[in-house]
């Protein structure tokens, strides 16, 4: 049996699409997944919360006050739930936690990208970085893994910050003195670099080596470079948020 032109560009084209079609078949499973995890998580927290209340009202800072109203319906259930708990296992595993399930085991990798032309954003950046040769009295750069410092991050979203920038870092050893901190003040974050050596058994000396500059978090996306289009937006900075002046977004404070 023979097949016309016609045909064959059919068979060409069905075959052309298989990879796609596979390639949305999976995306949208996976989609499905991390929605049903979401709304799982989402109960789930809802749940922890109310059990923290009720434990801070029977013996905790609470102990002796009266049950919040929010919880007094379920406080007989709750408690039994209480019960369950094992100590030390507060808290609730998000959907997020499958970002970092390898850290300490794979070093992470790390994809930096800017556009041909700099953004008026990434100028105010440039224009606000301390570069090495300009600090005064710097010392010799160490090429081993840093410690980590991270200073007022209190609140949900600062500890996801914390996470996201703690984990773009791969585990130091125990031995290692080179120290990168990571300082919020009024949702500013101060990146500060540091080596340091002991001078005595109680005191050590620091050394700045550089780069010094100043961030702000702008935009926290679920998903990875190239599903960037479709992502979620996990949190954003909107220009309204700047008549909340009082309001802290990466602390509690």
């Amino acid at each position: 049996m023979l097949l016309t032109s016609s045909q064959l560009s059919v068979c060409v084209v069905v075959s052309a699409c298989n990879p796609i079609n596979k390639m949305l078949r999976r995306e949208t499973r996976l989609r499905r997944g991390y929605l049903y995890r979401k709304s799982q998580e989402d109960r789930v927290r809802t749940i922890e919360e109310k059990k923290q209340k009720l434990k801070s009202a029977l013996d905790g800072e609470d102990y002796n006050r009266l049950i919040p109203t929010e919880v007094c319906r379920e406080a007989v259930q709750l408690q039994k739930l209480l019960e369950y708990d094992d100590e030390g296992a507060e808290g609730v595993s998000s959907h997020m936690d499958d970002e970092y399930k390898w850290a300490g085991v794979e070093d992470s990798k790390v994809m930096v990208t800017t556009s041909r032309d700099p953004s008026s954003r990434l100028k105010m950046f440039v224009k606000n970085v301390v570069m090495r040769h300009d600090v005064p009295d710097i010392g010799t750069m160490s090429e081993a893994y840093p410690n980590l410092i991270f200073h007022n991050f209190s609140s949900r979203l600062g500890q996801r910050v914390s996470n996201i920038l703690k984990y773009l870092f791969p585990v130091p050893k125990e031995d290692s003195r080179r120290v990168i901190t990571f300082a919020n003040q009024e949702d500013f974050i101060s990146f500060r670099h540091h080596t340091y050596k002991k001078t005595d058994h109680r005191n050590v000396e620091l050394s700045e080596v550089g780069p010094r500059f100043e961030i702000k978090l702008y935009m926290i996306k679920l998903g990875t470079l190239e599903n960037e289009a479709t992502a979620d937006v996990e949190w954003r900075h909107h220009s309204y948020t700047h008549t909340a002046k009082k309001r802290k977004f990466l602390s509690m404070e």
